[in-house]
């Protein structure tokens, strides 16, 4: 039986060799295959990354920093990237957690593949194409028997593997390469295949996107089914999935939800309206909208609205707020609590701010402007700007303790770059909000604080983590509040995965003045550029004599203002001294070490004019 990736055998023989070696195990043994299929999409990007000049390469040489590249996030309105992080999700899951990866769960992790794969051999395929209307089929997947299940171990010395022959192979390819041909001819071949990558891709846009669609139903099978198990929602039950309902405004008045998710109660807790991949999921709005009517005058109970095409989903709890993107499916026990706020938030302007925490009018102001961004004008986003030393760190604690006080709030994210600010905040909380019970995420493990603090590089790989039951250990709705600590553009480059995951409010603290705020930060926060939410600036703090004004310090340094002599140095110095370069004079022979180095010498070695002129 051919393969259904062959479309890449002929351009792509890398990717296509581990496409194939999945497909082949993806029934018979399903943690390799997803391993597999991981390292195929991981090579796949980084032939993008280096052939397509529209992509410019990450910070760093890693999977996930291609993946939340900008520039190839923002793919097909964001759908291939959607694909690619549960092909790559998956594989680390195959790799780090116990529990065995299912048949079904490899299924859908080739689904995804192929569809990554397709998009490559359609965009940067020179000599063939897929046929457009080419599409992924499970029931041609090969049954090769059962294999032995494989352990924890055995799976990641397999990816240990793969990294290694993959580092081996491309030694092995560059250095044949460098034997055959000079520097010249290989950026010569290089430069041409870019220039053919540029044509095809430029051809490739011709081609209309519905050729490649998926239908509601493989939007649903293969998409939304596996966001919801992982937000813990098994859809078990027959009226999980296309449930009646009565009282739709058409003639026969009967209409049929694609998903009713059910609370203990026996109540609706929200309706999901899923559409085909390459349509709006904005389409579903209002028939979502017109099902939750009718499942509230069947229940008392007004359900969330989920609309959803597969790649991109949208929360509507329209009793309180506008609609929004999210990242997937929240919890049952998250979207019981979202119910119950209907009735037990309380108005953060009735509330007092804890004057023990914050005792200086700007931090009391800061916290009203947020509240009032939050509260009256339904935004979820709010930046303060304030001086270093000004209290920041304080502030945010009265904030997370109204916004708790107010039932708006249950957990909280707080986010740093470094471990001793890590460490900081935690201590802070521990002084100024102890029942927040907070939990240094960089040392510790358990999931029973409120106030979770960590670096973002660590948030990174908690995202991924699952439970025994493959549940995400940290789901898209599991934190109410996102605070990112010195929140500055390279933050956002490096880790803007984490603050577009959480479905939650999200304050960005900095000490940059607003006007040297990057225009992308104030994107990021849906704010104006030069206006954020509250700003308190060095010179306010200096006025109003919290802080006082920078003073320049000498600190002369000996070697610079008087030269080196040597029979000031050390044994060790010496050793050095003697052994040191001195030059060669007229006829090459080495210059003797000198007594002394004058301090303009001195100066001049140090004097680096490069970064001068870049300066």
């Amino acid at each position: 039986m051919s393969s259904q990736f062959a479309f890449l055998e002929s351009e792509f023989g890398d990717v296509h060799a581990m496409a194939v070696w999945a497909e082949e195990h993806a029934l018979s043994d399903p943690g390799p295959a997803v391993i597999h299929a991981r390292k195929c999409l991981e090579t796949g990007v980084k032939w993008a990354f280096r052939y397509d000049r529209a992509l410019p390469r990450p910070y760093e040489d890693k999977l996930n920093a291609y993946l939340n590249e900008p520039a190839f996030k923002n793919l097909y309105a964001g759908r291939l990237f959607n694909v690619a992080k549960r092909v790559q999700r998956a594989g680390n899951r195959a790799v780090h957690e116990s529990k065995p990866i299912t048949q079904l769960e490899a299924v859908e992790v080739m689904s995804g593949l192929f569809q990554f794969c397709f998009w490559l051999a359609q965009t940067y395929g020179r000599t063939t194409k897929p046929p457009a209307g080419l599409r992924f089929d499970p029931k041609l997947l090969p049954d090769l028997g059962k294999a032995a299940a494989t352990s924890l171990a055995e799976r990641q010395e397999l990816e240990a593997r793969l990294e290694r022959e993959a580092q081996e192979a491309a030694l092995a390819k560059e250095h044949a390469a460098e034997l055959a041909k000079s520097v010249e001819q290989l950026e010569a071949e290089r430069a041409k295949l870019i220039a053919e990558v540029a044509a095809a891709k430029k051809a490739a846009a011709e081609i209309p996107a519905e050729a490649h669609d998926w239908s509601e139903d493989e939007t649903r099978r293969y998409k939304i089914d596996a966001l919801l198990r992982e937000a813990g929602w098994p859809l078990a039950d027959e009226r999980d999935r296309e449930f009646e309902v009565t009282g739709m405004p058409s003639e026969s008045a009967i209409g049929y939800v694609d998903y009713v998710l059910w609370g203990d109660d026996g109540k609706p807790l929200a309706v999901v309206e899923a559409k085909k991949s390459m349509v709006s999921p904005a389409i579903g709005q209002q028939q979502a909208k017109l099902y939750a009517d009718c499942l509230e005058q069947a229940y008392g109970q007004r359900p969330v609205i989920y609309y959803s095409n597969g790649y991109e989903h949208w929360l509507w709890d329209d009793v309180r707020y506008p609609p929004r993107s999210v990242q997937g499916f929240q919890t049952k026990d998250e979207l019981d609590l979202a119910i119950q706020r209907r009735a037990t938030a309380k108005s953060l302007a009735m509330l007092d701010i804890d004057d023990a925490t914050v005792e200086r009018h700007y931090q009391r102001r800061a916290i009203r402007a947020i509240a009032e961004h939050f509260e009256v004008d339904k935004q979820r986003k709010a930046l303060l700007v304030m001086a270093t030393g000004a209290g920041k760190t304080r502030t945010v604690i009265a904030l997370v303790d109204l916004l708790m006080r107010a039932n708006l709030v249950k957990r909280v994210l707080f986010l740093a770059d470094r471990t001793a600010l890590v460490n900081q905040a935690v201590g802070a909380f521990k002084a100024h909000l102890p029942n927040s019970a907070p939990v240094n995420l960089v040392t510790e493990g358990h999931e029973d604080g409120r106030v979770y603090v960590s670096t973002y590089q660590t948030m990174v790989g908690k995202i991924d983590e699952y439970r025994p039951d493959g549940t995400r250990r940290f789901g898209v709705g599991h934190f109410d509040l996102v605070v990112i600590d010195e929140a500055h553009r390279s933050v956002f480059r490096k880790y803007r995965g984490i603050f577009d995951y959480f479905d939650s409010f999200l304050v960005g603290l900095t000490a940059t003045p607003k006007d040297e705020v990057d225009k992308n930060t104030y994107d990021l926060f849906d704010l104006e550029t030069g206006v954020p939410t509250d700003a308190y600036s060095l010179d306010d703090a200096i006025g109003d004599g919290y802080l006082v004004p920078p003073r320049g310090v000498s600190v002369p340094l000996k070697f610079v203002r008087q030269g080196i002599r040597y029979d000031e140095l050390t044994d060790e110095q010496k050793d050095e001294w003697d052994e040191f370069d001195w030059g060669v004079d007229e006829d090459g022979n080495p210059l003797d070490p000198p007594d002394r180095v004058e301090a303009a010498e001195v100066n001049k070695f140090l004097f680096n004019e490069d970064t001068v002129d870049k300066v």
